[in-house]
């Protein structure tokens, strides 16, 4: 019964990273913007660190952005330089200003971001980017005895299981 409630999670865990990565994906272009990140459309004057983003109207919501994460990748360069992607596979951000209009990109990154995932001589890169959500959800499943009928028959299923989503970790126990 043990092993039917792991790849019963696995299976679940397998599907929720499957549905929830390939609805939301969105391609882009990135710039990067240079300190001081300070005064921000959406915090004032509150540091935020320097995985941070600007957003240009195509994601800045009337100011709904503020606060929301993003899950950056460099898909290639916007010219014939060559590739400027980096080893780094994606960055995620958090949206503390906007990019006004005339913006060069989807989103302004930080220089710190931006060199993370791609060579800052670029500029100017291409993206695939979606919102990150840090999702959690906690399922647990007691024991218990439930009788089916069967063919005339009664069976006893007994489910244990624990599932843990957490962003794109799953555990299961």
């Amino acid at each position: 019964m043990a092993k039917l409630s792991i790849l019963l999670c696995i299976a679940i865990a397998f599907m929720l990273n499957f549905t929830l990565r390939e609805v939301v994906a969105h391609t882009g272009t990135a710039t990067f913007y240079t300190p001081p990140y300070v005064p921000s459309a959406c915090n004032g004057y509150q540091k935020d660190g320097v995985m941070i983003a600007a957003a240009s109207d195509a994601i800045w919501d009337d100011g709904a952005a503020c606060g929301r994460k993003y899950k950056v990748k460099c898909t290639g360069a916007t010219n014939q330089s060559p590739h400027p992607c980096r080893g780094k596979k994606y960055v995620v951000v958090k949206v503390v200003d906007y990019c006004p209009s005339g913006c060069e990109g989807t989103i302004d990154l930080s220089q710190e971001a931006f060199a993370s995932i791609a060579d800052p001589d670029a500029g100017k890169i291409k993206i695939s980017f979606h919102q990150y959500v840090n999702l959690i959800i906690n399922l647990s499943i007691q024991e218990h005895d439930i009788s089916l009928a069967d063919m005339g028959r009664n069976m006893a299923v007994g489910l244990i299981g624990i599932f843990n989503f957490r962003s794109e970790s799953y555990v299961c126990g």
